[in-house]
């Protein structure tokens, strides 16, 4: 590792935030890039970059780099952009093979009772959230603003945002678990990271 990088990862171990922030922002749009050419979705590879920066804060006491924090930072992206290739595949067969199976989705009255059902049960969700976490999730999954959107009107910084949507759909998706294959099904994206 070059002395600058060794620096920069020294300070960020310590926990040095504005360092940290120096590094988000100066491969954030690359990164965001790289990971759109794997998974083809802007959206999705925001999230995955997200995901890749928050893992690197969390575990940054315990990481080894041999090479660039560069190279680090990329190779992550493309193990989690593989990962979530996977994930994506794994979902899209098991809502698959329920759509296969034929379950109560036979008639059109009982896919609109479903769906009620699960729009009471997410609603019910979403009201048990802490009050930032909620208004945070709204603002993402129901006015489809970006993180950054979201820490401008809120006045809060990204990393705030972040966090606070990785908490809402932890909770979410441990009050959801019993519900998950039909949310995927029938209500897309609400509940993917």
């Amino acid at each position: 590792m070059q002395a600058t990088d060794q620096k920069v990862f020294s300070a960020i171990k310590k926990g040095d935030v504005s360092t940290f922030e120096m590094l988000f922002k100066t491969h954030y749009p690359a990164l965001c890039r790289y990971a759109t050419a794997y998974l083809n979705d802007p959206d999705d590879a925001e999230e995955v970059v997200q995901s890749t920066f928050i893992g690197f804060w969390e575990k940054r006491a315990n990481i080894r780099i041999d090479s660039s924090l560069k190279a680090y930072l990329y190779r992550s992206v493309r193990n989690a952009s593989l990962n979530e290739l996977k994930r994506q595949k794994v979902r899209i067969l098991h809502a698959n093979s329920i759509i296969a199976e034929g379950e109560k989705f036979n008639h059109p009255s009982d896919h609109l009772t479903i769906k009620t059902e699960l729009e009471a049960k997410i609603q019910e969700a979403i009201q048990s959230l802490p009050d930032q976490c909620r208004l945070i999730f709204k603002m993402s999954r129901y006015e489809e603003l970006k993180y950054q959107e979201i820490a401008d009107q809120l006045q809060i910084s990204i990393k705030t945002v972040e966090n606070q949507m990785g908490k809402a759909l932890k909770m979410m998706r441990v009050q959801l678990k019993d519900y998950l294959p039909l949310i995927m099904i029938l209500m897309g994206r609400l509940l993917e990271p």
